[in-house]
């Protein structure tokens, strides 16, 4: 079965935590609802970043394009587990996404964020 979409309505959590549900308006009008589990959730987030950005390229036929978020603000904290510090970036409209990253890793992006450009990059808003 193929859905098409006319617009997303809501985004929901359910009351056990173990799932959500969008709400959005059919092709042809209607209200409908998909429910997915935590568990499909995580892998859809996992999987959307990498489509946008195919879509992109695809679309314009530039490999070299991706789908930017603006970042607003930034946190890093400590993991419960000592080997592990966890990165979150934040966009203006509320996006975020945190990453647990090992504390060599630190080092490493803390060294690429200040050293000088290897190349020039063509730079296209999206």
């Amino acid at each position: 079965m193929q859905i098409e979409t006319q617009q997303l309505t809501t985004c929901e959590v359910a009351p056990d935590g173990c799932a959500i549900s969008l709400g959005f308006v059919d092709g042809k009008g209607e209200p409908a609802t998909i429910r997915l589990s935590i568990n499909q959730v995580g892998a859809l987030v996992m999987t959307l970043p990498g489509l946008i950005s195919k879509a992109l390229q695809t679309r314009f036929g530039d490999q070299s394009l991706r789908y930017a978020y603006p970042l607003d603000s930034w946190v890093i904290e400590q993991s419960t587990d000592p080997t592990q510090g966890m990165m979150t970036l934040k966009t203006s409209d509320g996006f975020s996404v945190c990453f647990s990253i090992p504390r060599a890793q630190q080092n490493e992006l803390g060294e690429a964020l200040v050293a000088p450009p290897a190349i020039k990059v063509r730079v296209r808003a999206n």
